[in-house]
């Protein structure tokens, strides 16, 4: 989660997450396990077959925390170099 606070090349939120993985521009995906089952479901197929690791996130404060953020996040994703 590191990286995903430090990354310049971070995208946060349901929707552009996955815009950025359904063009494939995404290396790491984050999301938070109390997020909706319908949107931890649809990243997670979105990201089937496209090599992209997915770290788990306990909640969606903690994830929002990690980037920088004052509000709640269901998901973020760190950009390919």
């Amino acid at each position: 989660m590191q990286r995903l606070k430090s990354s310049k090349k971070r995208i946060i939120g349901f929707k552009q997450t996955v815009k950025a993985i359904n063009n494939d521009k995404v290396d790491i995906v984050y999301i938070a396990d109390d997020a909706d089952d319908n949107i931890k479901n649809s990243i997670l197929e979105a990201c089937r077959g496209k090599n992209i690791e997915i770290v788990h996130v306990e909640t969606m404060k903690q994830l929002g925390d990690a980037c920088g953020i004052d509000v709640n996040a269901s998901c973020a994703s760190l950009l390919k170099s």
